[in-house]
């Protein structure tokens, strides 16, 4: 008896063969995409063309985005299914939701490098408003001030702000003291920094009586608003190392302080390094703390403890504020001081990074 075997039907190797059956093609998002754009683009155009006004660009963008959820959870539902259409929704909220937190970003980038750059000069980075009444001048007064005063915050802050973390995670676990300082720290993170400023000057006004503007002044009030920052990140540095470390580290007889400084403090420091520096950004684009404590001048001043201090925040707000003849010059210079603050910042970041890069744990054989 002979058995005769039967080749399977051209519809079934088909569907066996067909790797994209229930699937989109990869051009079929973008197909949708640019559909919505057009036919939301003439809605909106021919509006626009027969009351005889301009056309409005974010309505248009965002009904073409609500469109195209519409569009493509449909289509999904009907071609992939429902559970691949919901996330095809998903996926389309979160771009969205990214591409709205995206635009102020831009704006703002935008807006200051167009209306800050034309103002960069070399007279810019090398001088400062002395006698300086119109055209002219430059803001380096502003930046010295501002790296110093930074600088002298950062020196106050970053020990205490890491000594405290150390304290909270390695000797305070449970304490009544402990407790209490990290309730103070959750309320210093929030408190205005206005009030930072207040206090430095209320400290300092009574030592050395009202009126007094100095640049450590500016300096204990950023210090102020930088430790919660510091104690938060470094806390949370600390609690990443693993306690495996440190038992193996008292296995060996070391004490608890350099376990510590030899094997807690090295794993933590990427972490804790960008945590320091995100906090410097945080307050160096401050402007009341140091308008009520630094005040504000047209000259150089090196000294932290003598005299007033101009930083880059408070001679933007001066000069867009109190605009001289011609408004021009003055509103150019506050852009462009604008711009160097952002660009100080940028820079601040980006060591950050490569700092939290270099001193990362290595952990490949």
């Amino acid at each position: 008896m002979t058995a005769t075997l039967t080749p399977p039907s051209t519809s079934a190797r088909s569907a066996s063969t067909s790797l994209t059956t229930g699937h989109l093609p990869s051009w079929g998002p973008w197909a949708i995409l640019g559909a919505s754009l057009v036919v939301v683009g003439i809605f909106f155009g021919v509006i626009a063309a027969a009351s005889g006004d301009a056309l409005n660009i974010p309505a248009w963008l965002i009904l073409s985005a609500v469109a195209y959820l519409v569009l493509i959870t449909a289509v999904s539902a009907a071609v992939e299914g429902r559970r691949k259409s919901v996330d095809r929704l998903v996926t389309g909220v979160v771009t969205v939701a990214f591409l709205i937190a995206m635009v102020p970003l831009v704006s703002v980038a935008f807006t200051v490098i167009t209306l800050g750059a034309p103002s960069w000069s070399g007279e810019f980075f090398s001088s400062s408003m002395r006698n300086v009444v119109g055209e002219g001048g430059g803001a380096l007064h502003a930046i010295m001030g501002t790296v110093l005063i930074t600088l002298a915050a950062a020196v106050i802050s970053i020990p205490i702000g890491i000594f405290t973390a150390i304290y909270l995670i390695e000797y305070g676990q449970g304490k009544r003291l402990a407790q209490g300082i990290t309730f103070l720290v959750d309320v210093m993170t929030g408190i205005p920094s206005i009030v930072a400023g207040l206090f430095a000057y209320a400290l300092f006004a009574l030592f050395l009586g009202p009126g007094i503007r100095l640049g450590i002044m500016g300096s204990v009030a950023l210090a102020v608003l930088m430790i919660p920052v510091v104690v938060r990140s470094t806390e949370e540095m600390l609690r990443l190392v693993p306690n495996e470390l440190r038992e193996a580290s008292y296995a060996l007889g070391v004490p608890k302080w350099l376990t510590i400084a030899k094997v807690v403090l090295p794993t933590a420091i990427a972490g804790i390094t960008t945590g320091v520096m995100l906090s410097i950004s945080r307050v160096i684009g401050e402007t009341a703390p140091l308008l009520i404590t630094a005040g504000f001048t047209a000259s150089m001043n090196y000294d932290l403890f003598n005299g007033r201090m101009q930083t880059l925040p408070v001679f933007t707000y001066t000069q867009y504020m109190n605009q001289g003849i011609p408004a021009e010059a003055f509103v150019g210079r506050a852009w462009a001081s604008a711009l160097t603050l952002i660009v100080i910042v940028m820079l601040l970041n980006l060591v950050a990074r490569l700092i939290a890069k270099f001193f990362a744990p290595k952990t490949g054989r």
